[in-house]
């Protein structure tokens, strides 16, 4: 299992693109301005999207995407996500008023796209890779997801700030090979990153200290403009002996 960084910054602007992870060829975290990256016969090799939760920057490719290839797939598209935030795509994206309702066009029972709720802690199989939705603390319902492919896992938090479970999951993932956690705001932002439930170097170093793997740690979701500051924080604040790095756009993880 390989999975590509197609975006992972917090914001645009100077080439920046938001959260969307590609797994192989044919399953995507998240669909956000990161997916407008790829060309449209990659777009249309995408079966399977598995969405965090429904915040615009997660969400914004999607539509946009569907319009774009749904005429050249052979079945739809499935997205997995919790129920609450199927039912914010259903009431306030593809609502016939934001976009066409993709669920049932051309028709009902051959539809471009269709939706499968997850729950926390369910397991989804798909040709061997098992992605598994942990929990995330953030301003509306979210999740963050643990993948498993045939080499080792990757645990992906997702927008969220301190919460205990996502410790607890990596530190019992014997096969951990990469640990993506999202820190979006520096110190200085702590109001703001503990209003809007986001990571910040301190909050991440207090919970860095219960962490017991040896997988690399990469940071992601850094708000643009603010990515030196926070990695300089991060290295200041953080338990020693990790290894701790900014994820990149574009990086290719294919140890999984």
């Amino acid at each position: 299992m390989q999975l590509r960084v197609l975006g992972c910054s917090g914001g645009i602007g100077d080439g920046r693109h938001t959260t969307s992870l590609l797994v192989d060829t044919d399953i995507l975290i998240d669909a956000g301005s990161g997916l407008t990256q790829l060309g449209r016969a990659a777009l249309a090799r995408i079966d399977h999207l598995f969405l965090t939760h429904a915040h615009l920057d997660h969400i914004l490719a999607l539509p946009l995407m569907l319009d774009s290839v749904a005429g050249e797939r052979d079945g739809p598209l499935t997205v997995y996500a919790l129920p609450e935030v199927i039912q914010v795509l259903k009431d306030c994206v593809f609502n016939w008023q934001v976009w066409p309702d993709f669920t049932r066009i051309p028709a009902p029972e051959s539809p471009f796209m269709r939706y499968v709720p997850l729950a926390q802690g369910s397991t989804v199989e798909l040709q061997g890779r098992r992605i598994t939705a942990i929990p995330a603390h953030h301003t509306v319902p979210a999740v963050g997801y643990h993948l498993q492919g045939a080499k080792g896992s990757l645990i992906f938090s997702g927008d969220t700030d301190s919460h205990a479970a996502l410790w607890e999951t990596a530190n019992a993932t014997d096969d951990l090979r990469h640990l993506i956690v999202e820190t979006s705001f520096p110190n200085r932002m702590q109001a703001i990153a503990e209003a809007s439930r986001h990571y910040y170097p301190h909050s991440l170093a207090r919970d860095l200290a219960d962490y017991r793997g040896h997988a690399p740690v990469w940071i992601t979701h850094l708000k643009p403009g603010g990515e030196a500051e926070i990695m300089q924080e991060i290295d200041q604040c953080a338990p020693a002996g990790l290894t701790i790095k900014a994820l990149r756009q574009g990086q290719v993880m294919d140890d999984l």
